[in-house]
């Protein structure tokens, strides 16, 4: 295909969306390089991805651009062999087992805790955050932490397990809140380093140990953004383990982005580039994996409230760049905003959701009544 008629094809594509290409208004796409469209004619959301990281293109308002695009479902119009060759890879190999359940860590929350710091907020709490009532990313992480505490219905002396427990902050809010004690577990060394000096001094325990290992008894345990790392051929032993170690008047919480369709890859630009060996579960998904193992008392969708705290973060991000740019070059500048902004349009356009669902060993007796 002419180089003329690759710009055809990508020109038709942006009309679907009503964007222009090199057009005037913000979301429309501006062209640097003309190689631009056999590398996404080639490769689909890739080559977009890591083009626009190269400079290639630009626009104005790119999470506009981006939610126009998803709204008309152009990416399913263009999917490259790199998804195809993802889709076989998950199928052939368990991509979160053993050494490579330790990459995400080491690739993508090893950077740098100076990126995370200046990025989340108060609080490092790198999950959506519940803006019911809540008028700043600071006050919407601590009412998604003080939702969970409540959900799970946490009293003094209760022994709490954090399946993936990032910086600590959930570990510490729950200790100070509601006297709890607990064990929190990472794959991430800086992680594990921030969470014990952040805890020190409350009865938290932080290891790096992955999920699979534990082998205790707790009264709750909860999750909040790690499901996303265990992948569909992990579920059933996820929720093994969560029944193993739970105590039989227990309750157990999954915070979790979830996607609309079952998969078991997720996108390959975000596999390369963000979350190596990652997926969104599909409600099929859980409910199949749980099946047998635990009662579902609430199912909580509240996605579209990630939007939100994707531009509190993004706006955190630009206003701290002139003090990151020394470590971190222009071609990462532009990869995180991609991220951010796509992750944007994912949850605007409702593609994908943020599940938050409380399961029992045997059910509550006389029911659970879920706190909002």
């Amino acid at each position: 295909m002419s180089q003329p008629e690759l710009r055809n094809r990508i020109q038709a594509l942006l009309q679907l969306a009503g964007v222009t290409l090199d057009g005037d208004a913000p979301w429309d796409l501006r062209a640097h390089d003309p190689r631009l469209y056999a590398r996404v004619v080639a490769h689909g959301s890739l080559g977009l991805g890591e083009a626009y990281m190269d400079g290639w293109w630009d626009s104005d308002d790119l999470d506009g651009l981006l939610t126009r695009l998803l709204a008309v479902h152009v990416d399913e119009r263009v999917r490259g062999l790199d998804d195809i060759l993802l889709w076989l890879k998950a199928a052939v190999v368990n991509l979160q087992r053993g050494r490579r359940a330790y990459v995400v860590g080491e690739r993508h929350y090893d950077i740098g805790n100076d990126l995370f710091e200046r990025m989340l907020g108060r609080r490092l709490v790198y999950s959506c955050g519940y803006w019911r009532e809540a008028t700043d990313l600071d006050a919407a992480q601590e009412a998604k932490l003080d939702l969970v505490c409540r959900k799970l219905g946490l009293a003094p002396g209760q022994r709490v397990l954090d399946i993936g427990c990032g910086w600590g902050e959930a570990l510490k809010f729950a200790a100070e809140r509601y006297g709890i004690s607990g064990v929190g577990i990472t794959v991430s060394n800086e992680q594990a380093d921030f969470a014990r000096e952040l805890c020190r001094g409350l009865p938290i325990e932080i290891r790096v140990q992955d999920y699979r290992e534990i082998d205790e008894r707790f009264d709750r345990i909860y999750s909040i953004g790690m499901f996303e790392h265990v992948g569909v051929r992990n579920y059933r032993t996820y929720f093994d383990v969560v029944r193993r170690n739970l105590a039989t008047d227990g309750l157990t919480l999954l915070h979790t982005i979830g996607a609309n369709a079952s998969s078991n890859h997720t996108d390959p630009w975000i596999e390369k580039y963000i979350f190596p060996n990652s997926m969104l579960p599909s409600a099929s998904q859980v409910t199949e994996a749980s099946e047998g193992r635990f009662v579902i008392e609430d199912w909580h969708n509240f996605g579209t409230d990630y939007d939100r705290t994707l531009q509190a973060w993004r706006a955190n991000f630009d206003a701290a760049w002139p003090d990151l740019a020394d470590r971190y070059d222009e071609r990462f500048r532009r990869m995180w905003r991609f991220y951010l902004a796509g992750s944007m349009a994912s949850f605007r356009t409702r593609q994908i959701q943020l599940w938050q669902i409380v399961m029992s060993p045997e059910g509550v007796p006389g029911g659970y009544v879920a706190p909002r």
